[in-house]
């Protein structure tokens, strides 16, 4: 008697396994949220929409109509269909889709003040904000960001993140050396929401201080918004 109990809760046992891996398996290819769509995929978006200003509802779970006009928000900015829908294109945008880092990123203050970790990418896109938009706000800081990271996406730049950086005469801090100074934690922070994909700019390639002298070049540019004190251009 106590053999065949054990028998049925082997049998339990790997049924529960097995159930649970198929499930798991759908959720991952689950990859649309819409109206009526819950549970954590649902939750991330709500706190990235949160995180980025653009939804000020509960983060619970459930896509509802604000979630919906959130995500139609989001969309419109980043220039992509309106539908209010989740898709592929959409959770690469908030950058949901980026896959796990092999290293994790350990910042943390030396003496000196500077940060230092393992992330040589996060280092450099953090420096150069520093150096070029520490002053403004944690949104422009992330313009900044995205600015780079849209050029080695451009192919009138460099292809890497330290090829634009070092690229001559681009960036003022990076001339002047005023891009090596400490980084405070926002710019570290906006670093990190850059490569995660968060754009304000639309795929700005450009900036500039227009309360500043600057090339009559620039003027030629396409702008697409002003962030602070800077403007931003395709």
């Amino acid at each position: 008697m106590q053999l065949g109990n054990k028998k049925k809760y082997l049998i339990w046992f790997i049924t529960a396994i097995f159930l649970c891996s198929v499930a798991g398996y759908a959720f991952a290819q689950n990859d649309t949220l819409y109206w009526g769509s819950s549970g954590t995929k649902v939750r991330a978006v709500q706190q990235r929409l949160k995180d980025w200003g653009y939804y000020d509802g509960p983060v619970d779970g459930y896509f509802s109509g604000k979630t919906a006009s959130a995500v139609r928000k989001f969309q419109a900015y980043h220039g992509l269909a309106t539908d209010g829908i989740v898709g592929p294109k959409t959770f690469s945008a908030m950058g949901l889709y980026t896959p796990p880092r092999k290293t994790t990123y350990t910042a943390k203050t030396t003496t000196t003040g500077v940060y230092v970790g393992n992330d040589h990418n996060i280092n450099l896109l953090a420096r150069v904000i520093m150096g070029e938009a520490a002053d403004e706000p944690y949104v422009g800081k992330v313009a900044v960001g995205a600015v780079l990271l849209n050029r080695t996406r451009s192919s009138s730049f460099p292809q890497t993140l330290s090829g634009v950086v070092y690229q001559p005469m681009a960036f003022e801090s990076v001339s002047n050396g005023q891009y090596n100074r400490a980084l405070s934690p926002e710019a570290v922070k906006a670093a990190r929401d850059a490569l995660a994909g968060y754009d304000p700019t639309g795929g700005a390639i450009f900036f500039w201080n227009p309360y500043k002298p600057v090339s009559k070049w620039i003027w030629s540019r396409s702008i697409v918004t002003q962030i602070g004190n800077h403007v931003f251009a395709k």
